[in-house]
């Protein structure tokens, strides 16, 4: 027997397989259930064309042997087999894919698809294995035979005896290391739970002998381990099934056994899809808010499946980052994979594929918030931040795609509103979609500054999310009504007697309104008589792009630049403290500089700012009390 060298491949090649290309070592035991099944599925496509043979499903199985004792690993499938010169061609040519080959002589393109494409994947047991062994008999021949490698060195042929055609593979498990424990590859354990992982729904059944306790025959109460063989693999997915066929529950297990979540999932959607790109999907909205969603352990991102075999356990270009809460799976026959199976060679199929599941999940979403309120609320409570960043991101492209899913708190319905439903509601002269920001909608509820707009009969939506401002500004306008803050210097709204008279004080009182501003130098940017304030004596509004809840999220932020809002202070010169302004301004503008200071501070309170010094504000708390 003469151990022959691999075709053209080098030494180097294979280590470069063995070492580099797959990321993680338990992947060898995919590849090789992925080539068993593909070695049926050969002899499925046969049997269509020739009459000699029949198949019957129930005869197709792939099985697992793992022995402690001996290190060995057996992978064995009923399968099409191999001749001698199919073991020379598929096994002494490292990749070089028989699958692949085998595709365009049968020129098979629907139903029972090949898995395998380079050729590459049996040499991953390399990464385990310092011996593989393969026995293996073609339906074609009565003869069976035997390939041996230890690896780069070669590999010889020799015949042998096999009963049944099929193909038998033994690995030699490697010892353990200092690094590495290799173990782990003859552990029931480890072996069904790499199987769930990545073959689960291989076609055909996956079998292996699986230790279970049962009631001794003497003595029910008393168990004993018993081997039996059982079947590990789910076989048919859940995705491939008719959807009349499933109900809500089915939904809710499947998301409970792929552990989506601890939650129950909201809502769910089954997607199938044969166009450009042919994909089945089964995506969830979840009910809560994952507790690391929001820190740089959480991983965005759904399963990808390629015909029923796992090839990412997250592919993040499946969702964009705004629907990064969507749960579930995407399994497709037409991915372009890369070498190792874990990658694709290029993304123009995703991106395909995201464009689909973009507009389904909207869809879901629109339907959820249009015949299920409550749910969609629940939703919105824990996902709201995340649509809104969405529209503040990429410097708005994707506005068109969430606006109809925001929703804020309103001030006259009590409750969470859609722009939708408050432009519905806006009087034929109202211009502006009001807004108001704030800490919570207590704190925003008695902000001074929404006095005018709520006089006016106008409804204000509660901004408490410090990106509500930024998404908004980014929004710009919905069904073409801008959007306006009731801190904003110009509310846009028509003068009426009260406006007019407040002007006239503001010049009448020029030269108290300029003293006021000096006092405040460097705090303010004006101080003048407000048009807005009904009850209270003092706000502050601002002039300019950045309001005052803009500076305080800006200059939260680490290596912030001290941004600062161009504040207005506004008097109500109908208070009696604006009267008390004016009564001292000609004899005693010790005592106006002193109120002005407790009226900015005052202001500053409202608006939940820090006060730059509190002594100095108690201080001139007692003044005023003496």
């Amino acid at each position: 027997m003469t151990k022959k060298q691999f075709e053209a491949e080098s030494k180097k090649l294979l280590e470069l397989m063995v070492n580099s290309i797959y990321s993680q070592r338990e992947v060898f035991l995919r590849e090789l259930i992925s080539n068993a099944s593909d070695a049926i599925d050969k002899i499925y496509y046969k049997a269509l064309t020739d009459d000699r043979l029949t198949f019957d499903k129930d005869n197709y199985y792939i099985k697992i042997d793992a022995n402690k004792d001996n290190r060995t690993l057996t992978i064995t499938d009923t399968g099409i087999g191999m001749t001698k010169e199919e073991l020379e061609s598929n096994l002494g040519t490292i990749a070089k894919s028989g699958s692949q080959a085998f595709k365009h002589e049968n020129e098979i393109k629907d139903g029972y698809d090949i898995i395998g494409q380079f050729g590459v994947g049996f040499y991953a047991a390399f990464m385990v294995a310092d011996e593989v062994t393969v026995v293996t008999r073609s339906v074609d021949g009565d003869q069976a035979y035997k390939w041996q490698s230890t690896g780069a060195d070669g590999y010889t042929i020799e015949p042998t005896e096999k009963d049944i055609v099929g193909t038998e593979i033994t690995l030699t498990i490697k010892e353990n290391t200092e690094e590495e424990s290799y173990d782990e590859y003859l552990d029931e354990n480890r072996l069904q739970s790499i199987v769930k992982k990545y073959s689960d729904f291989i076609r055909y059944p996956i079998k292996m002998n699986v230790t279970v306790q049962k009631p001794k025959d003497d003595d029910e109460k008393e168990l004993e381990d018993v081997v039996e063989e059982q079947t590990i693999n789910s076989m048919v997915p859940i995705w491939k099934k008719n959807k009349t066929e499933l109900t809500a529950e089915d939904y809710e297990n499947f998301y409970t056994e792929k552990r989506y979540g601890f939650d129950k999932p909201l809502t769910h959607l089954h997607i199938n899809v044969d166009g450009a790109v042919r994909y089945n999907a089964i995506l969830y909205i979840p009910e809560n808010m994952p507790f690391d969603y929001y820190s740089k352990e959480y991983e965005k991102g759904l399963e990808l499946y390629s015909n029923g075999v796992l090839i990412m356990d997250k592919c993040a270009d499946l969702l964009p980052d705004y629907f990064s809460f969507v749960k579930g799976l995407v399994d497709s026959e037409d991915l372009s994979l890369n070498i190792s199976r874990e990658m694709l060679q290029h993304n123009r199929q995703l991106k395909l594929i995201e464009k689909n599941i973009v507009k389904k999940v909207k869809a879901e979403l629109k339907k959820l918030l249009k015949n299920d309120r409550e749910k969609y609320e629940t939703f919105y409570n824990a996902f709201g931040r995340q649509l809104k960043y969405g529209v503040y991101s990429d410097f708005g492209q994707n506005k068109d795609v969430l606006q109809d899913l925001l929703m804020f708190y309103s001030s006259s319905e009590k409750k969470l509103v859609t722009l939708e439903e408050y432009v519905s509601r806006m009087p034929e002269n109202q211009k502006y979609i009001y807004y108001a920001t704030g800490e919570s909608n207590e704190r925003i509820e008695k902000l001074p500054q929404t006095e005018m707009v709520l006089d006016k009969g106008y409804e204000i939506l509660y901004f408490t999310d410090e990106v509500d401002e930024f998404a908004i500004r980014m929004l710009m306008n919905y069904d073409e009504k801008e959007f306006k803050s009731v801190s904003s210097g110009d509310l846009g709204i028509e003068e009426d007697d009260k406006d007019k008279e407040a002007k006239a004080e503001e010049k009448d009182n020029k030269e108290l309104f300029d003293h006021m501003k000096s006092v405040l130098s460097g705090k303010v940017k004006d101080v003048r008589a407000s048009q807005r304030l009904k009850s209270h004596p003092v706000c502050l509004s601002t002039d300019g792009e950045v309001s005052i809840e803009m500076e305080k999220i800006l200059n939260q932020m680490p290596d912030n630049q001290n941004i600062k809002a161009d504040k207005v202070l506004e008097i109500n010169v109908d208070h009696e403290v604006f009267q008390s302004l004016k009564a001292n301004f000609d004899h005693d503008k010790q005592k106006v500089e002193l109120y002005t200071q407790l009226l900015y501070n005052q202001a500053l309170l409202i608006e939940g700012l820090p006060i730059t010094d509190p002594v100095e504000f108690t201080n001139d708390i007692c003044k005023v009390m003496v």
